[in-house]
C-alpha cells in the first residue's frame, strides 16, 4: 500500500472532523479521538483541529453551555453529573463550570421536585408506613440515578410528599 502524504491525510481528517459535526456539536477531545480511532497522524490531526477552532467549528465552551442546556431539559441530571459527562467528553473543569453556572440550586432543586411529582405514584397509600417508606426508597433511587446527593434527594422527597399528603 503507498504511503499516504501529508495533504492526504488532511484531506481524509478535514471529511472525518466535517463528517461528525454535521451529526452534532462535538467536544475537541471526542473529534481527536475519532482520528486517532482512524489512525490519522497526530500531528496532522492536531493542526487540523486547531484550524477547526479558529474558525470556530469546534468551540468547547459553547458545546459545554449546550450540551448543560440540553441534557437538564431531557435528563434532568444533576450539576455533579453533568460536570462528570462534561469531563468525559474532554471539556476542560473551568469551561465546564462556567457551563453549569447557567442552573442556579433553585433551578437544580426544582427540576428534582419536578421529576419526584412526575414518579410519584398516585395509587401509593402514603399513610401506610411500609408504602411510604417504599415509595421514598424508589423517589430517592430515581433522584440518585441522576447523580443528586442522598441528603439532597431525600430532602426534596420528604418535602414532595409532604406537599402531596396537605394536597390530599
Amino acid at each position: 500500500m503507498p504511503r499516504r502524504s501529508d495533504e492526504e491525510w488532511a484531506s481524509e481528517a478535514r471529511s472525518i472532523l466535517l463528517r461528525q459535526l454535521a451529526l452534532g456539536a462535538r467536544s475537541r477531545h471526542q473529534l481527536a479521538r475519532k482520528l486517532a480511532d482512524r489512525e490519522i497522524p497526530a500531528a496532522v490531526a492536531a493542526a487540523l483541529l486547531d484550524r477547526f477552532e479558529e474558525v470556530q467549528l469546534i468551540d468547547d465552551a459553547e458545546f459545554a453551555r449546550m450540551w448543560v442546556r440540553t441534557r437538564t431539559a431531557a435528563k434532568a441530571l444533576s450539576r455533579s453529573s453533568l460536570r462528570r459527562e462534561l469531563a468525559d467528553k474532554g471539556i476542560d473543569p473551568d469551561l465546564a463550570e462556567d457551563a453549569l453556572l447557567q442552573i442556579s440550586d433553585e433551578d437544580e432543586h426544582a427540576q428534582a421536585r419536578d421529576v419526584v411529582r412526575r414518579k410519584l405514584r398516585g395509587s401509593a397509600d402514603l399513610s401506610d408506613r411500609a408504602v411510604r417508606d417504599k415509595e421514598v426508597r424508589r423517589l430517592v433511587g430515581v433522584l440518585a440515578r441522576k447523580g443528586y446527593s442522598p441528603g439532597t434527594a431525600f430532602s426534596i422527597v420528604k418535602d414532595v410528599l409532604a406537599d402531596a399528603e396537605a394536597q390530599d
